[in-house]
């Protein structure tokens, strides 16, 4: 399989999971606090890896820690909680939209302090991405006024996050595999979460209650698959393409979103913002487009 359908695979299946797992957030809130959601995901996350990957922090060297710890602060500790909140406090489906704002906001740090640069097709296609996404968003916001908005914030801080978590880990650790980046990522954050959960008194919960158990199943899913496994995919995805397509993955993420509302909460889909997720194909091409 060449690398060009390689990465086009992965990025699909990606967004995918990703585009699932808002749902899987909101299914957990029923049981837990959004802190719990997500300090419970990365403990698990974290434990998932070390169980299966451990013996590749050695390939770890010295050098490498300062920027894992970057990345896993930036990428993987502050988001989960900024997405639990805002979860919480509005439609997945909005939050998933507003997540596709990473790849512009990669684009822009990528280039203002990573040196990273970016053709004119490029920025027309991140630009486009954004204008389709705000439309989502104003539709979305439109046929939901009494949602709190003031939480869409909390997205927008973690798609910083994220674009950060990108451009480190091409510029600074693409000399270390996969596997290795993603245990050493998550081996940063697993003392801190245990921290965090043991404060909420997630510990003393009687598991066997309902909503309680159904919610921890649900964050396992989402932790294993939607977490641990797909950041090693992620990682592989920003090896083999450039930051600005690895990031591009959260503009299909709100389709698949707006695909699992329509399946399991019966929300309505409009032509509209069917036409906005054309756009929103098409601009993917275009950041990809002439790049490797």
């Amino acid at each position: 399989m060449s690398e060009k359908h390689y990465k086009w695979i992965i990025l699909i299946g990606l967004s995918l999971v990703w585009g699932s797992s808002f749902i899987l957030m909101k299914l957990a809130l029923i049981g837990l606090t959004p802190i719990q959601v997500g300090a419970l995901r990365m403990l698990i996350s974290s434990l998932f890896l070390l169980v299966i990957a451990g013996h590749k922090i050695k390939h770890i060297e010295r050098r490498h820690w300062k920027y894992l710890f970057y990345n896993a602060m930036s990428g993987t500790f502050f988001p989960v909680f900024l997405f639990s909140y805002a979860v919480l406090h509005i439609d997945s489906g909005i939050v998933a939209i507003l997540n596709s704002l990473t790849p512009l906001s990669t684009l822009i740090l990528g280039f203002l302090f990573f040196g990273f640069l970016f053709s004119k097709k490029q920025l027309l296609g991140i630009f486009l991405g954004f204008l389709a996404t705000a439309y989502l968003i104003s539709k979305s916001a439109d046929l939901n006024p009494s949602q709190n908005y003031e939480f869409a914030l909390l997205v927008v801080i973690a798609t910083i996050g994220y674009a950060l978590n990108v451009n480190i880990l091409k510029k600074y650790l693409s000399d270390l595999d996969v596997m290795s980046i993603a245990v050493g990522n998550f081996l940063v954050v697993l003392i801190p979460s245990f921290i965090v959960l043991f404060a909420t008194g997630f510990f003393s919960l009687n598991y066997l209650e309902t909503p309680i158990l159904p919610s921890v199943g649900y964050v396992s899913i989402l932790a294993i698959v939607g977490t641990a496994i797909s950041t090693i995919f992620f990682n592989k995805l920003v090896k083999v393409s450039s930051p600005i397509f690895a990031s591009s993955v959260t503009y299909l993420i709100p389709i698949v979103a707006l695909l699992w509302g329509i399946i399991l909460l019966k929300e309505k889909i409009y032509f509209s913002q069917i036409i906005a997720g054309i756009i929103i194909l098409l601009a993917v091409y275009m950041v990809n487009r002439n790049k490797k």
